[in-house]
């Protein structure tokens, strides 16, 4: 079964996600900031992260970053809330983010997009 890692502390997002995620067959582990996901990841090792970029403590590209720097052959999926600065996406991108999705999305989508990955 495919971990995936959701950092998220939007909680209905992340309640969405969970749900449809976990339905679709994978092994879904929950971050609610950025400092909790590093974390997660060293026990988990997920095989895809998908993040929010505006999480606390460490961004999204906070996040990607370490995450392609350690681990770069695991997937960063990023997403982001429409108005969040077009910069910051291109950021994601250039420290290695595999896709990005913005919010609000359609969960259906959200699975076509991961399963490209894993």
């Amino acid at each position: 079964m495919k971990k995936i890692l959701v950092i998220e502390d939007d909680e209905l997002i992340l309640k969405m996600v969970d749900f449809k995620l976990k339905k679709e067959g994978y092994q879904v582990y929950i971050s609610r900031d950025g400092d909790h996901a590093l974390k997660a990841f060293e026990e988990v090792k997920p095989d895809l992260v998908l993040t929010d970029l505006m999480v606390p403590f460490k961004s999204g590209l906070e996040v990607t970053y370490w995450v392609k720097k350690h681990y770069p052959d695991t997937p960063v999926l990023v997403f982001s809330a429409l108005g969040d600065e077009e910069s910051s996406v291109q950021q994601a991108f250039k420290l290695g983010a595999s896709d990005f999705i913005t919010k609000p999305f359609n969960p259906n989508e959200l699975v076509l997009r991961i399963k490209r990955f894993v």
